[in-house]
């Protein structure tokens, strides 16, 4: 009965129905409230023609409403692809067309990007609202359902016909060539992980933990699936906190949460402004980060003033369905030049580290990461070409399943069977948490007509960030640029995250002997610049 991601939220529903399973600002959600209100909407998607398959865009922001609507649309035999609201209307229009769906499941304060949507050609006729917003719906948006019409449908879970092996959602990521890649991920592959994540973190049904990652991240699904695997309580964080460390501190606090996991760098800004008490969250058991490098010196404020709690480095791409590998820190770091391993594989996968001919390196050499095992992504989403580019057959596999994912990391493996990451590869950067293209980026810029010439860099940034996305550039002769005009203009085709913070105006871009952009001599250039507030050196 528990084959599907759904399954958990019924099975806990059947056991214990009035235990809390959502808890979001003043409003508190039952498991058997969950699952009453996601049959429902499952039914009303059904009747309104979603056949098994259809991709079921989520336009919302984290709020109980987008969890039931994603609950729904798996037991609808659906597939949910969430999208950020804070992307431009633009960037998500190619998601959207890509996903070649009808339904956008939609709530908050996204009128202006539906209207921006929905002004485009053709697009009215082939898409339709369902709001799930306490609220009216824009008024220039015709919504075909809101809340007040799930009372008609029955309470009772429908048929399904999918299985472990078909897709639970497309989660896109930024693109080299300028258009995100959805990366497609089965019911099996979240099962894989979060089977092992409870069982390894001890997850109890007394345990109240955070949801801080947006939907449309993938940490999110740990939140969400690892809470009602073990019939737990998920306390989702309000996005208005999510740069106000001390209101981070007081939830933790209040909730008295149990597991906190986010990206490093909120735990980093945390430090940053000494949020953390010396014996704070005394209810505390468990910190979790991924999606790029905890710097060591937070680490350690942060070990220093909670040794009751755990601290566990979980590490994996998209392409690999939340996590792969995990390292839980056995003490306080004496050094803060101590580098933390990413560590081991977790259940059910394998961490390879070759070189260029995909054969292993000697351990403490460096070579190329990559993932194998029942977290692997089918792929992307139609597009066959990148696929095979990045999800290779094992060398020597006889079975063309038996595959690995190439992570574009640069790791070594040491003595201690430890694995650590020490780089990227190629042009991609995570900052925030999130994994940026720099070549999207560069598109971007390039399509705005103004500029000779450009590149994109990503240089090391004291800030909490981690990473600074730094932009050199050569105007054309007639145009008159500033790297405010650039960012304004940058931001009607970007989401916020991927806009560079550093920029110089350069006459000429430096180029290496071949005639390429110097991109290495550009991340020295921008080296005085990571220390200072954005946008306050523009030239040369």
């Amino acid at each position: 009965m528990t084959s599907l991601l759904h399954h958990w939220v019924t099975a806990q529903a059947g056991r214990r129905p009035d235990a809390g399973a959502l808890v979001f600002k003043g409003e508190r959600l039952t498991y058997e409230g969950l699952e009453l209100a996601s049959n429902r909407v499952a039914h009303l998607l059904k009747d309104a023609g979603c056949a098994r398959g259809d991709r079921v865009c989520l336009l919302t922001p984290k709020s109980p409403a987008a969890i039931v609507a994603i609950l729904g649309v798996l037991k609808a035999d659906a597939v949910y692809v969430p999208l950020d609201p804070a992307s431009p209307a633009p960037r998500l229009e190619k998601m959207i067309a890509s996903c070649d769906n009808r339904w956008i499941l939609a709530s908050g304060p996204v009128g202006a990007t539906l209207e921006a949507l929905f002004a485009s050609p053709g697009f009215a006729d082939t898409h339709s609202i369902g709001w799930l917003g306490a609220d009216e719906p824009p008024a220039a948006i015709t919504a075909q359902f809101s809340p007040a019409d799930l009372t008609r449908y029955p309470t009772t879970l429908p048929a399904t016909a999918n299985g472990p092996q078909d897709a639970a959602h497309i989660l896109f990521t930024s693109g080299s060539t300028g258009l995100p890649k959805g990366v497609v991920i089965t019911h099996a592959s979240v099962r894989a992980f979060i089977e092992w994540a409870v069982a390894y973190f001890g997850t109890a049904p007394t345990d109240r933990i955070s949801g801080h990652p947006p939907l449309h991240f993938d940490l999110s699904t740990f939140d969400m699936f690892g809470t009602f695997a073990a019939g737990a309580e998920l306390h989702l964080v309000p996005p208005e906190a999510n740069l106000l460390p001390h209101k981070l501190a007081e939830l933790i606090r209040s909730a008295e949460l149990t597991q906190w996991f986010s990206v490093p760098s909120v735990l980093n800004y945390m430090a940053k402004f000494d949020v953390v008490r010396h014996g704070d969250f005394p209810s505390l058991r468990r910190v979790l980060w991924c999606g790029e490098v905890f710097p060591t010196p937070a680490l350690i404020y942060w070990m220093r003033r909670l040794p009751h709690a755990t601290f566990t480095n979980l590490y994996g791409p998209t392409e690999a369905t939340i996590a792969s590998s995990y390292y839980t820190v056995p003490s306080c770091p004496e050094s803060e030049d101590e580098v933390i391993p990413i560590g081991q594989a977790c259940g059910g996968e394998e961490l390879l580290v070759l070189d260029e001919a995909l054969r292993p390196v000697p351990p403490g050499e460096v070579g190329e990461l990559y993932i194998r095992g029942v977290g692997l992504s089918p792929g992307y989403w139609r597009d066959p070409a990148k696929t095979s580019a990045a999800f290779l057959r094992y060398p020597g596999a006889t079975d063309a399943r038996d595959r690995i994912y190439r992570t574009g990391d640069l790791a070594t493996l040491g003595p201690d069977g430890l694995v650590r990451f020490l780089g990227r590869a190629d042009s991609q950067v995570k900052t925030r948490g999130y994994r940026v293209e720099l070549g999207e980026v560069e598109a971007a810029l390039h399509a705005l007509g103004t500029l000779r010439e450009c590149a994109v860099v990503g240089v090391p940034s004291r800030d909490f960030d981690g990473v600074a996305i730094a932009c050199a550039y050569a105007p054309l002769a007639e145009a008159e640029v500033t790297p405010a005009s650039l960012r304004e203009a940058l931001a009607r085709a970007l989401p916020p995250y991927m806009l560079p913070s550093r920029w110089r105006q350069l006459p000429e871009l430096p180029k290496t002997t071949n005639g390429k952009i110097d991109r290495r001599r550009l991340k020295e250039l921008f080296a005085p610049d990571t220390v200072e507030a954005p946008m306050t050196r523009a030239s040369l």
